[in-house]
This record gives C-alpha cells, structure tokens and sequence, in this order.
C-alpha cells in the first residue's frame, strides 16, 4: 500500500509540474507575440530595435526576478543544493519560471508605449527595477497576502482582492508604469504639425496581425494555467477567456469600423480585461466584459491620439493594459457576483480598491524609476538619433541588412 501511495504521490507531482511547465513555455511564446505586434506597428527604421528589446528585456527579467523579485514576491531564494531544488520534480522551479514570464510581460508592454524614440540602456536598466522591485512588491501583496493587505480586506469587507491571472497584477501594472515613461519621454519628433496630428501607419498588418494572434494563444496558457495544478484546472477560465477575446474583437470592429489595428487589439483588449474574474464569472458576462474592453481601447486610443499631445502611445499600451485591466479588475466584482450568474466570493468595493491599489503603486514606481533615469542618464534618443530611427542609430543595421 506504501508502494501504491507513492507511486500516486509521484505521478501527481510530475503531472503537476508538467502541466504548470506547459503554462510556462506557452506565455514564454507570448514574448514572440509582443514582439511582432511592435514590429508590426513601428516604422520600417525601429523594427530590428522592437525585436532587440523584447529579447533582452526578458533576458534581464529572468535574471533580476531570479535572484530578487521572486524573493521579495513570495520569500523564497534558489540559494540552495540543486538537490533540494529538485524535489517535486522540480515544480518550485517550473513555478518561478511561470510566474517569470508573467512577471517579464511587464517591460514587454512598456516597451510598446516608448517605441521608436527611447534609449536602449536606461530604458533596459529601468525596466530591471521595474522587474525586480516594483512589480514583486504588489503581486506579493495580492497573491502571496503579504503586508496585511488582503487580511485587511477580507476583515473590513468580508473578501479578499480577486485577480485571478493578473489583469491588474500584471497587465494593469504594466499599463500604468508605462504610461508615466511615456510622459516622462515625450511626443516622437514629427508626430504634430501645426497642432494636427501626423499618423503614422502601422509598417506591416500581416506581422501585426501575427503577434496578435501569437498573444491570443498564449493567453490559454496566462490564464488557464494561472491554476497552477491540475487539480485546479477549469473550462470555464477556458471559455470565460474565449468569450471575452470574442467579445473584444467584435466591439473593436464595430467602433473601430474595421480598422484592422483595431480589430486584433481588440482580443487583446477583451483578454485582458478577463484575466481577473474568469474563474468565477458566467460566460456571458465574460463576453460582455470583454467587449466593453474592445470599446474602451479603441475610444480611448482614438482619443489620446487625437487629444493628447502629450501622450504618445505607439501601441496603445495604457488604454490596452493600463485601462483594460483596470476594467477586468472591477468587472470581476460586477460579473463575478452571485446574482449576474459567476460564482460569487468576490466584492465590487474590495476590486474597486484593490484596482486603485494597483494604479497608484505602479504609477508611484513608473515615475520615480523612470524619472531617476531621465535625470541620471536620460530616456530619450537625439533628434538626430530618432529621425535616422533606433536600428542604426542603437543597432547599426536596418531591419533588411542595410540601408
């Protein structure tokens, strides 16, 4: 009977790490997705500098969350014999390497809001505190129930804050901290003339169209592995996610009257914004999450182009991550109540607050970091630099070899 429960301990243990192994590589392949949906968007002369950063960001993230931010998350160090790092098959490790790519989505969507006039060192150097200090400090306090916040929640207001897979862990956070380098940055050189605006088209659909497709794939991984064992496995996060992507396809059509930029962010927009409640919401009301999403990012991105001067959001990463996943946060304690059909457990105040939690800390971190950098090294290329474009001016070769 030993022998038969151990062998069972076994097999639940390896499953568990291989499926949470699986969840890791799969949001790993999202990073190709970031890279192509900036390739996409950027002019011909910051594709190579788009490729660049997304490799090396996640690079350092690894190696910052690694050896600090894991620590200061969840309070747990690799500093010990490979020995005892193997037990469970590993799973501990397989899930730092999870919650690693998550992490690394962070300087991923920041660098889509400060694409083609930002510097290479000082932004990769930011992002790094961003990964190893900023980030760590609010995941551990939403899902590691560090300092108290979660226990004061659930004391005052009888729930705890419900993100499940990190609309406002992750993809809030990230929106917002990129929306402070943004400012700090400013407009790209060209942008207005005589106070109207001066477009610049997307410089290839089809790899913008493929990063956006590489996203909504990977995303079954971000956010039905987010249960982290087999055991915790559920379809209804699978079609919950489903749902919302559709969602946010169709409204970004329909608002965005079949601009094909807006129609593959708008999934984008929809899958963000359910990452928080899609374990307990009904399907429907993922839907209806995810196609407010569509219509907030594509409004809103309209607007910032159009409005605000000093915003020059390239890929849109505020509204699509930094707004949208404030959505998906306080939709999850609208939709994920009881009474519209979800599973109940969570509270619309508790989100609220929880949301507004998020902004101000990465707002907080987004300014200090980037605004150490500006006055220490500063964030932005040359004129010079930023008319000839980021490949050669940081690379030295153009996105075909030459030019």
């Amino acid at each position: 009977m030993d022998h038969i429960n151990s062998a069972v301990e076994t097999l639940v243990s390896s499953s568990n790490t291989l499926f949470i192994l699986l969840g890791a590589i799969m949001v790993f392949a999202m990073h190709a997705g970031f890279a192509f949906l900036e390739v996409g968007t950027v002019r011909h002369k910051n594709q190579v500098n788009a490729l660049v950063k997304i490799m090396t960001d996640f690079a350092v993230s690894a190696l910052v969350y690694f050896f600090v931010g894991y620590q200061i998350a969840y309070g747990v160090t690799f500093f010990e014999s490979a020995e005892v790092l193997s037990e469970n098959n590993g799973y501990e490790l397989v899930k730092f390497f999870f919650l690693m790519t998550f992490a690394a989505a962070i300087p991923a969507i920041i660098s889509g809001g400060v694409a083609e006039r930002a510097k290479f060192y000082p932004m990769l150097i930011s992002a790094a505190v961003i990964v190893g200090l900023v980030y760590p400090f609010f995941e551990g306090i939403i899902w590691n129930g560090n300092y108290g916040f979660q226990d004061w929640l659930e004391a005052s207001y009888g729930a705890g804050f419900h993100d499940f897979a990190g609309s406002v862990v992750v993809h809030g956070v990230g929106g917002w901290v990129a929306l402070a380098a943004i400012i700090l940055l400013g407009t790209r050189n060209g942008r207005f003339r005589q106070g109207k605006l001066v477009a610049f088209a997307p410089s290839n659909i089809p790899f913008l169209a493929l990063g956006a497709w590489i996203l909504c794939i990977g995303w079954f991984g971000f956010n039905v592995m987010s249960a982290q064992t087999l055991d915790g496995v559920s379809g209804l996060v699978a079609v919950n996610s489903l749902m919302a992507m559709v969602g946010g396809v169709l409204t970004a059509m329909f608002v965005g009257k079949n601009d094909p930029g807006f129609i593959h962010n708008g999934p984008l927009a929809g899958l963000v914004a359910v990452c928080a409640g899609s374990d307990v919401m009904h399907p429907i009301g993922a839907l209806i999450t995810g196609g407010i999403a569509g219509i907030l990012f594509t409004m809103l991105f309209t607007w910032i182009q159009q409005k605000l001067h000093s915003v020059d959001d390239v890929l849109g990463v505020w509204p699509l991550h930094g707004i949208c996943g404030a959505w998906g946060g306080i939709a999850a304690g609208i939709f994920g109540s009881s009474s519209l059909g979800g599973l109940g457990g969570v509270s619309f105040t508790v989100q609220l607050i929880g949301t507004l939690a998020g902004v101000a800390i990465a707002l907080a971190g987004g300014f200090v970091v980037y605004g150490a950098s500006k006055a220490i090294s500063g964030l932005r290329l040359t004129e010079e630099e930023e008319f000839n474009g980021a490949d050669l001016s940081i690379h030295k070769i153009g996105s075909i070899g030459k030019e």
